[in-house]
């Protein structure tokens, strides 16, 4: 007999994570009582808050679940929450500005209003309205500290940006309760009670990890809705992990508890072999390696953060990918394909010091080799840099030198390509490098890039292409696809692409071009064909 969370003959409960998130529009009208109220939200917890608590209750008849939300957006990143919250931070540096009140007091407005409209309980809905203000009364007085001082460290920029997930996760603690689900807020910012290192080591995130669990409430009686802000440290979260933390916190939460399977919720069915925005004809990929996913992540889809997959993987626990909009559909999973793939995960790659490349033993692998790569990607508002060098020969000293230069201002380069006296860098930024639209109007505004073309120019003459894209092929075994290379630059050649840039890496080709987008639509149409679903290979152009 069977007896389990106090259930007799029950089947065994398994624990799922379930994070929520996105940076996706929604415009909605709320309800014939809100007519003519247009609520703009982002993010599936504004943009799809009762689809989350279906899927939670759904998900209770057979596990225990905990909840992670990251904050909620808006129509535009700049009026999202998270974005708002480090406006105001900034702001706050300036003694003589008060802006960073208007920006707290849109974001208390819009969680007050969201909450007056969702939450139909007098009772649920009086005190998270009086949560939302404390939280909001709370940022701002840290913000006047940080104006007195003039400066915001990364610490107070942290707790700053953690009232977003701190506010969205009452909010849907608060809407649970509402739909009867028992559930109870769990803010992590106190959670790392321990020194930490310089550099984030597993050693850290195993702390981390078991932190969690023992701060967790039982999930037998209320759903866990967790921040996915977990502490403070030296050098910021945003800084360190960067945006992706909220997965990261789910991820480390789902490796403290055990849990049988990390849900990430978006708002597409999972992942794709091409962006089905541009290419109709893309499928729907049920399952793909740790290393693909990263590929795809790296180069311009937005999957799940490499930190997130390194930390669940070693734990041996899947990664699901679902649509909070399509419940029913099976997702995509992200888990190594055989005992051999897990292990060379787990150990960073086969052991072997020299590996053959022989005719024979290629052909030798015969049906158990992909045929096709597995997706296809694109990655835009690239800027190539070329430095040649000023000498016949390269010296030694001439790429290290190239790279502390690319250290010391902080670039990091997406692909690049070398021969004997010329050196091509793809670089990558969602800030803008630089502005202007013609040939001759072009100018660097971002300081670090200017100072790094400074200091390249004493290695030699240095040039940039502006308005760049790069495309990748991504799969398993790349290196082992006879001909896909060909298939892939007549493809390219069709469409009078002219390749600026080709890296070849241990599963990718890229290649870099000229960014177009209706070009773009028509090479990922057509690359698409050549597209199954296991394989990869990268291009800048």
């Amino acid at each position: 007999m069977t007896v389990l969370n106090g259930v007799n003959g029950a089947p065994p409960r398994g624990k799922i994570i379930q994070k929520f998130g996105g940076m996706c529009v929604w415009e909605k009208q709320m309800s014939q009582d809100t007519k003519g109220l247009t609520a703009t939200l982002g993010t599936s917890v504004g943009k799809f808050p009762i689809d989350i608590v279906n899927v939670v209750k759904s998900s209770l008849a057979h596990n225990d679940v905990a909840v992670v939300c990251s904050a909620r957006s808006s129509s535009t990143k700049a009026a999202g929450t998270t974005n708002r919250l480090l406006r105001a931070a900034t702001d706050a540096e300036n003694h003589h500005s008060k802006s960073f009140h208007t920006l707290i007091d849109a974001v208390r407005a819009d969680h007050l209003e969201t909450a007056h409209f969702q939450i139909k309980s007098p009772e649920v809905q009086a005190r998270l309205k009086q949560e939302i203000n404390e939280e909001c009364d709370l940022v701002t007085r840290i913000l006047e500290a940080a104006q007195t001082l003039g400066e915001t460290s990364p610490r107070s920029r942290d707790k700053v940006m953690s009232v977003g997930e701190k506010l969205s996760c009452r909010f849907m603690t608060a809407l649970l309760e509402d739909h009867g689900v028992p559930a109870s807020y769990v803010d992590f910012a106190e959670l790392i009670d321990f020194e930490v290192p310089h550099s984030l080591d597993q050693n850290f995130y195993d702390r981390v990890a078991a932190n969690m669990a023992k701060m967790l409430p039982d999930f037998n009686t209320k759903v866990p809705v967790v921040t996915g802000y977990f502490g403070a440290i030296p050098r910021g979260l945003l800084t360190t992990v960067g945006r992706g933390y909220t997965d990261l916190c789910a991820a480390l939460l789902a490796v403290g508890t055990h849990a049988k399977e990390l849900q990430i919720w978006k708002e597409v069915d999972g992942i794709f072999t091409a962006d089905p925005r541009k290419v109709p004809t893309a499928q729907l990929i049920p399952q793909i390696s740790p290393a693909e996913a990263a590929e795809l992540t790296f180069y311009g889809s937005e999957v799940v953060h490499p930190s997130t997959m390194d930390q669940v993987i070693r734990a041996r626990i899947p990664i699901r990918i679902k649509n909070v909009m399509n419940p029913r559909g099976s997702g995509t999973i992200i888990y190594p394909d055989s005992p051999q793939e897990l292990e060379n995960t787990l150990t960073g790659g086969v052991p072997q010091l020299f590996r053959s490349r022989s005719s024979t033993l290629i052909r030798g692998l015969g049906a158990n080799r992909p045929k096709r790569p597995t997706a296809v990607t694109m990655k835009d508002k690239i800027l190539v840099v070329n430095v040649h060098s000023n000498k016949r020969s390269l010296s030694h000293g001439f790429f290290a030198g190239i790279f502390a230069t690319l250290d010391k201002w902080r670039l990091s380069v997406d692909v690049i390509s070398t021969s004997e006296v010329n050196i091509s860098m793809a670089l990558h930024s969602e800030a803008p490098l630089y502005t202007g639209g013609g040939e001759d109007e072009y100018k660097i505004v971002d300081q670090d890039l200017q100072g790094a073309v400074n200091d390249l120019r004493s290695f030699g003459t240095v040039d940039i292409i502006a308005d760049m894209a790069i495309v990748s092929l991504v799969g398993k075994q790349m290196k082992d696809m006879v001909g896909v290379a060909g298939r892939m630059f007549s493809t390219l050649g069709e469409h009078d692409v002219n390749i600026e840039m080709i890296s070849q890496g241990k599963p990718p080709l890229s290649t870099a071009y000229d960014d177009q987008q209706l070009m773009q639509a028509q090479v990922q149409v057509r690359l698409t064909s050549h597209v199954s679903l296991r394989g990869r290979m990268q291009i800048a152009h």
